[in-house]
């Protein structure tokens, strides 16, 4: 069994390195590798990339030339990966990779398909950040809950677990923060089991680098309506 890390990255020059140490470090008692991809970063990112693809030729690396958004980097990593599940990790430290244990085990012990994290369900540290932020995730989550029929907490969150022939079985189209709201309809129309899992969170503010707007917002009340009905 082979866990695939995939890490879209964008600016994230000052937690990059940090980053992967601790994701290499952390023992998920799977086999693992590790998948970045730059979407066209502008900060230093992609030197810290190839100092990075010289230290660890094992990894996998792949740089956009375009800047095109998360979603488009996840299905670049995606195709890059090679095992038996898949666990999305950012790249800001927001989200601590010592709990992918917690994340695999539902699927490791036959029970799930797809683990999702959830930062609401009281499982460990959560920064106490943005108001506004935390009720649009449970609106936005609430109204993708309506038009799929599942009762997910925490829709918006990063780390979701698939195994592989999951995200085989889905056309994945959206290239920003519309990747959420489109994977989570797309699962929930199929026929696999989905599980949550409680996740601590250490969320950051704008002026560390947070990049998600209410523009993102509206983008997803769009996608919740158009996966309704768009296979």
């Amino acid at each position: 069994m082979k866990l695939s890390v995939v890490i879209p990255v964008y600016n994230e020059a000052a937690t990059l390195e940090k980053l992967v140490a601790k994701v290499a470090g952390v023992d998920a008692g799977v086999d693992k590798e590790i998948v970045l991809v730059d979407d066209c970063s502008e900060d230093g990112t992609r030197d810290v990339m190839k100092k990075l693809e010289t230290a660890h030729p094992d990894w996998k690396f792949a740089y956009h030339e375009v800047n095109q958004g998360k979603g488009a980097a996840l299905r670049t990593g995606f195709q890059a990966a090679t095992g038996d599940l898949i666990i999305i990790q950012d790249a800001d430290m927001e989200y601590d990779p010592h709990e992918y244990p917690r994340l695999l085990q539902p699927i490791l012990d036959g029970h799930a398909d797809v683990v999702y994290g959830s930062r609401f369900l009281g499982g460990g540290p959560h920064r106490v950040v943005y108001y506004w932020h935390y009720l649009g995730n449970k609106f936005l989550t609430t109204l993708s809950n309506m038009m799929t029929n599942i009762n997910l907490t925490d829709m918006e969150v990063c780390y979701k677990v698939f195994k592989k022939d999951v995200l085989q079985g889905l056309a994945l189209k959206e290239n920003r923060f519309g990747f959420e709201v489109e994977i989570t309809a797309k699962v929930a129309r199929g026929p696999w089991v989905i599980y949550e899992v409680p996740i601590s969170y250490y969320g950051r503010s704008y002026a560390e680098g947070k990049k998600i707007t209410w523009k993102d917002g509206f983008r997803a009340i769009w996608c919740i309506f158009k996966y309704r009905f768009v296979s």
